[in-house]
């Protein structure tokens, strides 16, 4: 039996979920860093604030 060629993601069942692009595996280097970013900037902001409310 031949099998057609299947551009889709087979995973998904939901015709949304067909429609949207398979999953990128590979993160990059920059992807890592932005995230790293933004949790110090976010813990930054969390710590001047209740550093403030406390004095």
């Amino acid at each position: 039996m031949r099998r057609r060629l299947v551009l889709t993601n087979e995973a998904a069942r939901h015709p949304f979920r067909r429609s949207l692009p398979p999953p990128q595996l590979a993160r990059s280097r920059r992807d890592d860093d932005q995230d790293l970013r933004l949790f110090v900037l976010s813990f930054t902001a969390f710590f001047i604030s209740i550093y403030t409310f406390l004095l």
